[in-house]
């Protein structure tokens, strides 16, 4: 299986301007841009992106997980907070934060963080980041 995203740009990095695209059309030509990244512009920017990707990809192991024991969520959220920092003359990708709330019928606050920590580990995103990624999972009240 292989899915593809695709970036174009024009101008300087400054005063141009990119667009980036999904295979699946959930992105169309959707604009970036300096200042989406490193300012407050509207537009997208790679770190929310990857941010996004790694939230959708856990939710579905962590659903999947679930599964395997009977359980399905009534309503879980997801977040991956990717924190972009000068570096030299460059920026890096110094840290992420994963953290989930959910609130699942039935199971108790061990069984939760157990299933929580072992869909971490098995996120194919989360296994890409050659980062320390930050946890927490929340079981709200039922």
């Amino acid at each position: 299986m292989k899915r593809f995203g695709s970036a174009a740009w024009s101008g300087n990095l400054r005063d141009g301007s990119g667009s980036v695209s999904t295979e699946s059309g959930a992105l169309d030509d959707f604009i970036f841009t300096f200042f989406s990244r490193y300012g407050d512009k509207p537009g997208t920017n790679p770190e929310e992106l990857i941010g996004a990707a790694h939230a959708a990809c856990f939710t579905m192991s962590f659903v999947r997980m679930l599964g395997t024991v009977n359980l399905a969520p009534e309503h879980l959220d997801a977040k991956s907070v990717v924190e972009i920092e000068k570096d030299g003359e460059g920026f890096s990708i110094t840290s992420v934060h994963l953290s989930v709330s959910a609130r699942i019928p039935e199971v108790d606050e061990a069984t939760f963080q157990s299933i929580a920590h072992k869909a971490k580990a098995f996120c194919p995103v989360s296994k890409l980041m050659n980062t320390e990624i930050g946890f927490e999972a929340t079981l709200l009240p039922k």
